[in-house]
């Protein structure tokens, strides 16, 4: 299947998720976090390591201020409320699906298979002036620093890295995959347009 179809499935499902609520968030949110704690367990659990402060500022600032009943009655002003329980509850599980999706598609596709699909999706946008090859390119490249920094050492494990930060070595040559689109490729993402139209 086509990247870009791929991703642009992705961003409708992500789209779709603000919709949920309730048991069938409840429900979505755990399956996805055991599917992506099967398929990107490290991934996964390295992004849920990395969203926990806004994970609890969402607790906080909805729980704490929003007006409604109080959860514990004999606290009225220090209690969080059940509305804002519940808002917390909502978002944070979005968050969560949302992140889990991040892991296993970063697990599952080549980054340059990514960036593939991102031009695809971006490609028509040369009509009205946007350089789209470069901003691939560019993304290549910022990703193959980034997986370099990885695999090397950590700037923030030593503060003298800091004084003198590694030299990453440059590629010679980026090489921009560009897929056939299938009939599929269409299909999927012409079903998906029609099913948001639909939920609006």
């Amino acid at each position: 299947m086509h990247t870009g179809s791929i991703l642009f499935l992705w961003v409708a499902a992500a789209l779709l998720v603000q919709r949920a609520e309730g048991w069938n968030l409840a429900a979505l949110t755990a399956a996805s976090l055991a599917v992506a704690l099967v398929c990107a367990r490290l991934r996964c659990m390295q992004l849920l390591i990395r969203i926990r402060v806004l994970l609890l500022a969402i607790l906080v600032l909805f729980a704490w201020f929003t007006p409604g009943e109080a959860v514990f009655m004999d606290w009225p002003r220090a209690s969080p409320s059940r509305e804002g329980l519940l808002l917390a509850l909502t978002h944070g599980g979005r968050l969560v699906a949302l992140v889990c999706w991040v892991a296993i598609l970063l697990e599952r596709i080549p980054a340059d298979r990514l960036v593939s699909g991102l031009y695809a999706l971006i490609r028509p946008c040369r009509v009205f002036g946007l350089p789209t090859e470069r901003i691939a390119l560019r993304l290549l490249l910022v990703l193959h620093h980034a997986g370099a920094a990885r695999n090397g050492r950590r700037p923030w494990q030593d503060w003298k890295t800091w004084l003198n930060p590694p030299v990453l070595a440059v590629p010679d040559t980026v090489q921009l995959i560009r897929e056939r689109l299938g009939i599929r490729d269409i299909v999927l993402p012409l079903g998906a347009c029609i099913l948001l139209w639909w939920l609006r």
